[in-house]
């Protein structure tokens, strides 16, 4: 179950912490109840890539993820068209996606859960 958090005000310049595998890619957990062992819960988080980062594979995952490019601009590494800010992508459990790049940082929302 989730957490009742009412307009909680968010420091975009602390707090955050380096997504582990990632050089270059921060993350700020804003709720966080998903169990990919129980496939339940749900989880809410920034995402920020630095100018020039870039993750280095395909990711695949058991769970939905929804995520909002809220500023910058996010290149997909596969050929596919880079996207700039604001675009919006849902995925279904097991879909591939990555690897990914900015060119001048970007920042994305990230919400990511099971459905029962």
């Amino acid at each position: 179950m989730r957490e009742h958090i009412e307009l909680q005000t968010l420091n975009l310049q602390q707090g955050w912490s380096t997504l582990a595998g990632h050089a270059g890619l921060q993350v700020q957990v804003l709720a966080d109840s998903l169990d990919e062992t129980t496939r339940s819960g749900a989880r809410s988080r920034l995402v920020r890539f630095e100018p020039g980062a870039r993750t280095q594979e395909v990711l695949r995952h058991d769970y939905w993820e929804e995520v909002y490019l809220l500023s910058g601009d996010l290149v997909r590494l596969d050929g596919q068209p880079a996207a700039a800010a604001p675009s919006y992508s849902i995925r279904p459990p097991d879909t591939p996606h990555g690897p990914f790049a900015s060119k001048q940082g970007c920042v994305l929302l990230e919400i990511q859960y099971f459905v029962a």
